[in-house]
């Protein structure tokens, strides 16, 4: 059975091209355009992700304000989510690290690196 990934980004072309990384990597997946989006569409249950990545810079809700949203739901209290930005400051993966992010990539990431890290944090992918 094939691991779902739920990814979140402002950028219809780096969710383009992760979902298509992704989906010839074997993955199933689903993608929400913001942090708003996303917790609307992960509430409503319909597509049940093993792990979820999300940008920081988004408008109406950040990457950061996501995770704190997803962490008091009980079904994603322990969900592996990892953070996929451009952000590189210390303070901001301290953040991120303290709201219960599972880790920090760095864009431009390659595919391949950024399937070995699913994999790392998925046993089983």
């Amino acid at each position: 059975m094939s691991k779902k990934i739920f990814l979140v980004d402002d950028s219809a072309t780096m969710l383009s091209t992760l979902k298509t990384s992704l989906m010839m990597n074997g993955f199933e997946v689903d993608t929400a355009c913001d942090g708003v989006d996303a917790l609307s569409k992960l509430k409503a249950g319909a597509f049940k992700p093993d792990l979820i990545i999300t940008d920081v810079n988004m408008p109406n809700m950040d990457g950061l304000e996501l995770i704190k949203n997803l962490r008091s739901l009980p079904a994603f209290r322990f969900m592996p989510i990892l953070i996929f930005t451009t952000e590189s400051q210390s303070a901001k993966r301290e953040e991120g690290k303290k709201l219960g992010a599972t880790g920090w990539l760095v864009k431009p990431t390659s595919a391949p690196t950024l399937v070995g890290i699913i994999k790392e944090v998925l046993p089983g992918a």
